[in-house]
């Protein structure tokens, strides 16, 4: 089996090298491989990995453009690695995230300190089960294409996760996060739903935006972009000029 990793240094980023590998293994997950390599025939190759049971989603990848787990990818002859998109390389397949980290500050993606302890009804816990379930791999994060014109996008990864606490019935600040995620947040989303496909725990970043968008009309917010086409009012705005034979109000 012969595999491709791009490969990233510190030294020469943006510029990469693909190197090639050849494994003399059958039916293995991709970090099994990247194991492999690195003990015993590049040491130098660098990667992230922990649990390898798909549960701490540090070992996100891409594979031949597509956001995978390498502990739970099985792996193809001819295979391209990268590392993850929209993130700066440290090195080979290692990235740093402290940016997309930082967009869940930004759009106060936490739990309220003045959050009631009550008990919910199980519909009420059903409801964001799901996103409860996010392992923080960053694969939403790389596939959503709206970074490569505006860097500061909140994004799939922090607005999925404000979406857990504000259909959270115990949340006491759900207008404060609604607020904190209208400039740079769901209205810049381009719904292409290029992050959904990509979850490995099934979450639809798409849909939890198009409910914080729905929340956010019911709460008087509206798109910036919509609300600036509507600015003018009945009694001003562009003059389109009267009908022919007809005359404007006050005229002779």
């Amino acid at each position: 089996m012969k595999i491709s990793i791009k490969r990233y240094s510190s030294e020469n980023e943006p510029s990469a090298q693909s190197a090639e590998y050849r494994l003399e293994l059958e039916n293995i997950t991709l970090l099994e491989a990247l194991n492999a390599i690195k003990t015993k025939i590049d040491p130098s190759l660098s990667f992230t990995a922990g649990c390898r049971s798909g549960v701490c989603g540090s070992c996100a990848v891409r594979v031949n453009g597509t956001e995978e787990l390498a502990c739970g990818y099985k792996l193809s002859d001819g295979d391209l690695i990268e590392p993850l998109g929209n993130l700066p390389v440290l090195r080979d397949l290692v990235v740093d995230t402290q940016k997309m980290l930082k967009f869940n500050a930004l759009a106060r993606a936490w739990s309220s300190s003045n959050s009631e302890n009550q008990l919910l009804l199980p519909e009420q816990v059903e409801s964001n089960e799901l996103q409860s379930d996010c392992i923080l791999c960053g694969a939403c994060y790389s596939a959503c294409p709206v970074y490569a014109v505006n860097e500061e996008f909140l994004g799939p990864f922090a607005l999925t996760r404000v979406w857990r606490y504000v259909s959270d019935g115990r949340e006491q600040d759900v207008r404060e996060k609604i607020e904190a995620v209208q400039s740079q947040g769901i209205w810049d989303c381009t719904l292409c739903n290029l992050c959904v496909p990509v979850c490995p725990q099934g979450i639809a970043p798409k849909q939890d935006i198009s409910m914080l968008r729905g929340k956010s009309g019911v709460m008087g917010f509206m798109d910036p972009n919509f609300a600036a086409g509507m600015s003018f009012s009945f009694g001003g705005g562009p003059d389109f000029g009267s009908p022919s034979g007809l005359k404007s109000p006050g005229t002779s």
